[in-house]
């Protein structure tokens, strides 16, 4: 796309449709963690609101930094690319550092900051894209393996660092918005011939070595076995989507949440919309969702440089991928990766940098420039 003769000035103002479809998102996605988590919150904490009262908690903060970045100039994150990649790599490196990381559930994945928890890989989806668009966004300034390379080390590092927490899921989310950003920035198709193989190579490599990335493969190839153990949580998942029928069981009636679903308020939570909304308010939600994807290509279709509108590309490309994997698992077309839906899974980590991302794609809605193609 070229920047120049074929262009008018846009309105500088924020993208209202964007921040409506948002706003309703995040009110839906309360509603879902509260009657996901209701039973869970009363039977651990003896308060049935625990698990909403959090999330409000991390969405105010979330939505604070959206205001910020809103407000913020896009090109500052060119400026500090750099730096903001370094701090990634180093809080990955601190969840395994003795006093400052947090092992749970036998993974790294949790950084102490004392007054709050924080989850990196998080972190490193975001500012991994700022990195990316920086790279990317001069067209002919850099010899094409030096346009090549740098990033792929810098990827192998991540995706490491990553895997061995361990977090394949999120692994998964951030080898494929690198790959795709990398086409979307007009790479050749040759390059993605080396990328590909050893990518598939080194997952099952992966898969082989571990015993319960393993299960959970031969889970997904026979969904049917062992149904009291390895496949007992994929079975769950599909006798809630089966429960919701056409139009759903009702509003927090979703009889599955009782103790039935693991991860109920997190990774599984759309088999509790489904199982209360049915197939009908499935396809509503997945709508709201899909248009917020839209909104953010438009953002990018509009983004006044090469920067800004890598820098949308990828903001949008990383939250519809992470929502195709999680629906994915969540229909067994994936294995059960541990991936959650942005804006309405429960976790504060995940909303925040989610909603500082939208903040990112705001402020590039208000330079937008509009082209005659």
């Amino acid at each position: 796309m070229k920047y120049g003769k074929k262009q008018s000035p846009g309105i500088a103002k924020f993208d209202t449709l964007l921040v409506l479809a948002i706003i309703s998102l995040l009110a839906f996605g309360l509603l879902m963690v509260y009657n996901a988590s209701s039973v869970s919150a009363f039977r651990d904490f003896r308060n049935q609101y625990y698990y909403l009262q959090e999330q409000a908690k991390w969405l105010i903060l979330g939505f604070f930094g959206m205001m910020v970045t809103s407000n913020l100039n896009y090109k500052i994150y060119q400026r500090f690319a750099p730096i903001l990649m370094g701090i990634s790599i180093l809080l990955l490196i601190g969840v395994f550092l003795p006093g400052v990381g947090i092992k749970a559930y036998g993974a790294h994945r949790w950084i102490n900051l004392g007054f709050t928890v924080i989850q990196p890989a998080e972190l490193t989806k975001l500012t991994l894209i700022i990195y990316l668009s920086a790279w990317f966004s001069p067209e002919k300034t850099r010899e094409e393996s030096k346009k090549f390379l740098p990033p792929l080390i810098l990827c192998g590092i991540l995706i490491a660092l990553v895997i061995i927490e361990p977090d394949m899921g999120t692994a998964m989310v951030i080898i494929a918005t690198s790959i795709t950003m990398y086409f979307l920035s007009g790479a050749p198709l040759r390059h993605f011939v080396g990328i590909i193989p050893p990518l598939l190579l080194g997952s099952i490599v992966l898969i082989i070595k571990s015993p319960y990335r393993l299960r959970r493969l031969t889970t997904f190839l026979d969904p049917t076995g062992d149904p009291q153990g390895t496949s007992y949580h994929i079975r769950q998942v599909l006798i809630s989507l089966g429960s919701g029928g056409l139009f759903g069981i009702g509003v927090g009636k979703s009889r599955q949440k009782y103790e039935y679903l693991p991860e109920a308020t997190t990774d599984s939570i759309f088999a509790v919309i489904a199982e209360e909304l049915g197939f009908i308010g499935s396809l509503a939600f997945l709508g709201l969702f899909i248009f917020v994807i839209y909104r953010g290509f438009k953002i990018a279709k509009e983004a006044p440089d090469r920067f800004s509108q890598l820098l949308a590309l990828g903001i949008s490309s990383w939250l519809g991928i992470q929502m195709c994997i999680n629906l994915a698992a969540m229909v067994a077309l994936l294995p059960l990766t541990g991936v959650p839906l942005p804006f309405i899974s429960y976790g504060g980590s995940s909303l925040v940098i989610a909603l500082v991302g939208i903040g990112i794609l705001l402020n590039i809605s208000k330079y937008s420039i509009k082209r005659k193609l």
